[in-house]
């Protein structure tokens, strides 16, 4: 069963069509890149994609349900990252982390642990009210919840903007050696090529309001001499 699958997705804001009949779908255990240029809606496909935002018409399944009628499994089993950040920043690190462990039945303590050591969230951050915290520590706070519970699919939308280059290493790093070895189903919304072509194996190219171009980055750059930048401003120009 594919995890994801996308029909005929149309989404506007006002006379502004941003998404225009996207079709796709996502094989399980696929790390997918998705690009394209500013504006171009890849934060609105994920998140009628996820249900976040209802469409105009179209569908959404996740897991082979639709997604405004999945099941409590299912819902479980999505973890997502927002490009901005969501936490109830009235919450300490500890607080927030304690409730969606109460939500979560495959809450991974030792992993959350593991990653609060790792990413700075000893001593004073871990009881520091989340509004208080910088902007790249509440990416990573929201990073870890969305990692915690070992999701089967893993939305990631801009998840490296707010953290300075040892934070996305770090980041990444996780994402290669625990995530992606779980055959996790991965969408990963990125404007840094280089930090996509460390994980991805697959990209797809949100162009016009549709995905014009999908398949094995491998196999999209073969032959034409062509470096993902280079690609990116051919298929998105």
């Amino acid at each position: 069963m594919n995890p994801v699958v996308v029909e005929n997705l149309h989404k506007a804001f006002g006379a502004q069509q941003v998404l225009q009949g996207v079709n796709w779908t996502i094989a399980p255990g696929k790390v997918i890149g998705l690009l394209g240029r500013n504006g171009a809606g890849k934060s609105t496909l994920l998140e009628c994609l996820l249900g976040l935002r209802e469409s105009d018409s179209g569908t959404s399944r996740l897991f082979g349900q639709p997604v405004t009628a999945l099941d409590e499994h299912s819902r479980a089993s999505i973890g997502y990252v927002p490009q901005k950040s969501d936490l109830f920043e009235w919450l300490t690190p500890v607080q927030l982390l304690a409730y969606f462990k109460s939500l979560y039945p495959r809450w991974n303590q030792p992993k959350v642990d593991a990653l609060m050591e790792r990413w700075g969230f000893q001593g004073e951050a871990r009881d520091r009210q989340i509004s208080q915290l910088s902007g790249g520590q509440r990416q990573r706070l929201s990073i870890i919840r969305a990692l915690a519970h070992d999701p089967q699919l893993l939305v990631l939308d801009e998840p490296v903007a707010s953290l300075d280059p040892v934070g996305r290493r770090d980041f990444l790093q996780e994402l290669i050696s625990d995530v992606i070895e779980r055959d996790t189903t991965v969408i990963f919304s990125t404007h840094i090529l280089s930090d996509l072509e460390r994980v991805a194996l697959d990209v797809a190219f949100l162009q016009g309001g549709k995905i014009v171009l999908q398949g094995a980055l491998d196999e999209l750059l073969e032959g034409k001499n062509l470096s993902l930048e280079d690609l990116f401003v051919e298929v998105t120009k």
